[in-house]
């Protein structure tokens, strides 16, 4: 007797295998048994006659952070078959924190991942956040170290380089992070606090994760140019002894690409263990705050609104924009929490400067100033056809960098990747087969992020799976009209227990939610 079988499905197993009939028998949160199971008998059955079924897919770069917190079933995410998220990327999160960077940290992250100061729980630690997660939402859940948070603690927010005990207390936070279940550090050396790092403290962090073999996982130094900074990435990997992952790894010009391409098939993937990941879209999605001058970090996200009225940074940041490769009626304003503003989103920046009748840095520090720091923008840029060949690299895995707003323009990445990838790069662009398509979602990212005994259909391992329709599956979320389901997914279980049933949530499921608190290898 099995709890669950899934009946008649040309399962695709992660492992690049070619797809084979068979049933799928569940018994708790593992798969029992697969072959032929016509004659078992189950409490509930699925049939998946002409249907795929895939092991659950893994999202190595989101921001769900603040959302899988506060809403048990994550339909952008669980719609499409993501099953489990590894959170807290780029270096910035909500944890950990100590008592002075607590309330810094939820009012920067206002605009990325939708915590307000009211939502804090009195966390403090990875695990202390992790805690909360486990049993409280539809998917598992595991997570970086974020270094921003480890060098805010030891040292502060400014640009000063770590002295001797400073760094041993960001090693000691390295270490503590590994020990509770972290996949790795995670960076992202344009953002806050870490944009001051040197390459030699970075080494220094990475190597007090060297035995357990954590990942360095970077969204790298882009604005001083995509290739020098991926070369100080693998640089610190190998100096550390680390794996090296790259964060959302894209070009923008042809020539760009071969040249970002070729130095991974040439050099990097010779000198450390390397990946990628990246969303199937050409456009971007970040703060306007990322443009701001580095300068008006040096006191923490609560000191900066005074600085905004400086002259000399209005100044500065003129020249960042002006020298900013997207013009302002090519970013789109995504989200931002004030009503007054509303009217603006999905509207331009040039529009917002243009009615605002003042000088665009003035205009938008003064818009910075309104919202609190955040505003969320979405940029715009070249073709789609332009990540192709990221995404049919050996090195590649799925990272959405989703981020949402039930009231935002988002990016339609958030709830359009891994539906585009399974059927229009399969189908129409011909990029790969739909077992290598699989292998990029579930597979690799499992196995590369240490999510033990997930991410590929074998007897035994956790029942994580998708069932969907390989001729119809497709993204539908566009800029205009963003929320939009993607079609195609028929049932999604994380551990054995149905969270979409028929394309849509399980309205049956209660807590204690299925989703866990996963360890990095554990």
């Amino acid at each position: 007797m099995y709890d669950l079988i899934i009946r008649n499905g040309a399962i695709i197993d992660g492992t690049r295998a070619p797809r084979y009939q068979g049933d799928i028998g569940i018994r708790g949160d593992r798969i029992a048994t697969i072959g032929d199971l016509s004659t078992a008998e189950s409490a509930q059955s699925i049939d998946a006659q002409d249907r795929i079924v895939a092991p659950g897919f893994v999202d190595v770069h989101n921001h769900s952070d603040g959302w899988l917190l506060k809403t048990p079933n994550f339909l952008p995410k669980t719609i499409q078959g993501f099953t489990s998220e590894v959170i807290m990327a780029d270096g910035i999160s909500y944890a950990p924190v100590d008592a002075n960077t607590r309330a810094h940290w939820i009012y920067y992250m206002r605009a990325l991942n939708g915590l307000q100061q009211s939502d804090y729980q009195g966390w403090e630690s990875l695990a202390d956040y992790m805690q909360l997660l486990d049993g409280r939402t539809a998917q598992n859940a595991i997570t970086h170290i974020p270094y921003a948070h480890l060098r805010s603690m030891a040292c502060g927010w400014d640009r000063r380089v770590p002295d001797d005990v400073q760094m041993d207390e960001i090693c000691r936070g390295v270490e503590r992070g590994m020990a509770e279940g972290a996949v790795g550090l995670s960076t992202g050396l344009d953002y806050i606090s870490e944009c001051f790092s040197t390459t030699d403290e970075l080494v220094e962090a990475c190597r007090a994760m060297s035995a357990q073999k954590g990942l360095y996982v970077t969204h790298v130094r882009y604005k001083k140019g995509t290739l020098a900074a991926v070369k100080e990435a693998v640089e610190i990997g190998q100096r550390a002894d680390v794996p090296v992952h790259i964060s959302h790894f894209k070009g923008t010009t042809p020539a760009q690409i071969d040249e970002l391409l070729g130095y991974v098939d040439e050099v990097a993937v010779n000198e450390v263990d390397f990946s990628f990941d990246v969303y199937p879209y050409l456009p971007g999605s970040t703060m306007l705050n990322y443009i701001l001058p580095y300068e008006v970090w040096e006191d923490g996200p609560l000191g900066v609104l005074p600085k905004l009225n400086d002259p000399g940074v209005r100044r500065r940041f003129a020249r960042a924009l002006a020298n900013y490769p997207n013009p302002l009626d090519k970013i789109n304003i995504a989200w931002l929490p004030g009503s007054d503003n509303a009217r603006f989103i999905g509207r331009t920046l040039g529009d917002y400067v243009e009615e605002a009748g003042a000088p665009a840095a003035d205009a938008l520090c003064d818009l910075l100033i309104e919202e609190n720091l955040a505003v969320l923008l979405v940029f715009h840029h070249g073709d789609d056809a332009l990540v192709h060949d990221f995404l049919a690299h050996e090195k590649y895995m799925i990272g959405t960098d989703g981020i949402y707003f039930p009231n935002g323009a988002v990016h339609p990445r958030m709830y359009g990747s891994a539906a585009r990838i399974l059927g229009p790069c399969v189908r129409d662009h011909k990029l790969f087969s739909l077992e290598d398509a699989v292998y990029k979602l579930s597979a690799y990212p499992a196995e590369r992020f240490g999510l033990h005994e997930r991410g590929r259909i074998v007897e035994g391992q956790y029942a994580d799976l998708v069932v969907f329709d390989a001729e119809s599956i497709e993204d539908r979320a566009t800029y205009q009209d963003p929320h939009q389901y993607s079609l195609g997914v028929e049932q999604v279980l994380v551990n054995g227990v149905p969270v979409i049933s028929a394309g849509v949530a399980n309205e049956a499921l209660a807590a204690p939610f299925p989703g866990r608190y996963l360890k990095f290898n554990a």
